[in-house]
């Protein structure tokens, strides 16, 4: 069974104004997929849609919304989606936690935890029924450990981290790949936001990111698949590390 065979026709991909996403849109264009872009402005997603090979269908959503999940849902009913790629979630603020009102992070919260544990039960539950598929839950190194700047953040990515490794396990028997992929500092415009005009060393490439993404969805349940960078290191000492770094980039 080729690429195609086993996840396509359809792709749902949430987050595909820019960066990460949009590569993964083109990228399943040139393996034959087809895609739902899924983001929160329509005439940028329309732009990137012009760019996919394939054919498309653009879904203007906000994915912190209160039943944003069954919306996507209502959205691609009529379509055979064999992948769902969860790529939306970025921390546009990067703040202190009480330096923002609870909305802020209660909205953060549901977009990078509700709706993907919604989106991952609709569309797990079809690719189930029909014996195939896959699922990319995008995460973040920020998943490792707590760090200051990165409270509510973390703690979500280390939601969709760990959920991603409970659905290999759960939905892998049952013919469905999943994936936990772990960024690190990748060129996108939400990361460039919290760099504003300092360089940055060692930044990845949305393309190579999504291409391996695509490459390794079959070789879950997490990549990269090293260990978490802190190793054996006692976690009061991870927590001040992360803080440090984070502080590093607030500053």
């Amino acid at each position: 069974m080729d690429f195609s065979e086993r996840y396509g026709p359809w792709a749902v991909i949430a987050g595909a104004s820019d960066g990460i996403g949009a590569s993964v849109a083109r990228l399943l264009g040139a393996r034959g997929v087809s895609s739902v872009l899924v983001a929160r402005r329509r005439h940028v997603l329309d732009e990137v849609a012009g760019t996919v090979a394939t054919d498309t269908r653009t879904v203007a959503l906000d994915l912190s919304d209160d039943g944003a999940d069954e919306a996507l849902a209502d959205a691609t009913t009529d379509l055979d989606v064999g992948l769902l790629v969860y790529n939306a979630g970025a921390d546009p603020h990067m703040s202190q936690f009480l330096d923002r009102p609870s909305s802020v992070w209660q909205e953060l919260v549901r977009r990078n935890c509700t709706t993907v544990l919604g989106a991952a039960h609709h569309f797990g539950g079809r690719m189930a029924h029909r014996g195939r598929g896959g699922i990319v839950l995008v995460t973040s190194g920020a998943a490792w450990a707590g760090g200051a700047y990165l409270a509510a953040y973390g703690a979500s990515k280390a939601f969709d981290l760990v959920l991603g490794e409970a659905l290999w396990a759960e939905l892998g028997p049952r013919g469905i790949d999943v994936l936990s992929m772990v960024l690190g500092p990748t060129d996108t415009p939400a990361f460039r936001k919290v760099l504003g005009d300092r360089d940055f060393d060692g930044i990845a490439d949305p393309d190579d990111v999504a291409r391996d993404m695509l490459d390794n969805l079959a070789n879950g349940p997490t990549f990269p698949p090293d260990p978490s960078p802190f190793g054996p290191v006692p976690r009061r000492q991870a927590v001040e590390l992360m803080s440090q770094g984070a502080a590093a980039l607030h500053d």
